[in-house]
């Protein structure tokens, strides 16, 4: 069963990217906030061992829109295979919570 909230976590390899996929979510309402982090991954592609920088976006949603931002992000992301992994929040402030349902469609 999912929650009513969720965590969604993208990974892109370049932090204008990162703030274009944020601006389009948070403005088109698919999303409430989007914090966006620079990391180092370490990850196993076509067989070898790359390592790159790169920057997670931690999205805050309502899992009933995870469809409509994942095609979001799906049409946006340059990667041939982009992380988009939703995580429900279970707990939380609930005047945050409810800042999220308020800021999203």
């Amino acid at each position: 069963m999912t929650g009513k909230y969720a965590l969604v976590l993208v990974t892109v390899g370049e932090r204008k990217e990162a703030e274009k996929i944020a601006r389009h979510l948070v403005a088109n309402r698919l999303a409430a906030c989007v914090g966006i982090v620079p990391q180092r991954s370490i990850f196993r592609w076509e067989g070898k061992v790359a390592e790159e920088d790169e920057y997670l976006l931690m999205i805050k949603t309502v899992s009933e829109g995870f469809n409509a931002l994942r095609d979001a992000v799906l049409a946006m992301h340059t990667y041939e295979v982009p992380e988009i992994i939703s995580i429900d929040i279970t707990n939380g402030n609930a005047g945050y919570l409810d800042w999220i349902s308020k800021s999203v469609d």
